[in-house]
């Protein structure tokens, strides 16, 4: 385990850039992914050629960019937190970060299954629901930077 510790502790500040790098990746997908919902959901008849090209469009967003991100962001983020000397657990800062994540991470799969929705022509939702839930991952974000930066 020695070997491990000190192995992340030497590639720590590469692990970090990953990490936010990941982080910056997957977040501009995730608040264009809702943004395209709402377009798709007020502009675009189901079965059209235009349904098509949204279908295409955010299915691309969201295995191209949106999954692997998501991925380098929690194998990155693990590896800082195993990383000796970078968490203390016994602070409240970890703890709301590790929830907003977990947050994040749910509301990815929130816009997975939104996207099949639309994928199946079975999207009830509005694009006013789609705006609303926009604002969902800007919350969850203020809150880990905050948490992260601030160190409550």
């Amino acid at each position: 385990m020695d070997v491990i510790t000190g192995w992340l502790a030497d590639w720590y500040l590469v692990t970090k850039s990953l990490h936010v790098i990941s982080v910056i990746a997957w977040m501009a997908g995730i608040f264009y992914l809702p943004r395209l919902f709402v377009y798709h959901a007020e502009q675009v008849q189901a079965g059209s050629r235009t349904d098509t090209m949204f279908q295409t469009m955010e299915r691309r967003l969201l295995r191209g960019i949106m999954n692997p991100s998501l991925i380098g962001t929690w194998v990155f983020g693990l590896a800082l937190v195993m990383t000796p000397g970078v968490v203390d657990w016994s602070f409240v800062w970890p703890w709301i970060k590790a929830a907003g994540v977990l947050a994040m991470t749910s509301f990815h799969i929130w816009c997975t299954i939104r996207r099949k929705e639309f994928a199946a022509g079975m999207n009830t939702r509005s694009g006013r629901h789609y705006r609303l839930m926009n604002e969902v991952p800007t919350f969850l974000m203020l809150v880990i930077v905050f948490a992260v930066i601030v160190k409550w």
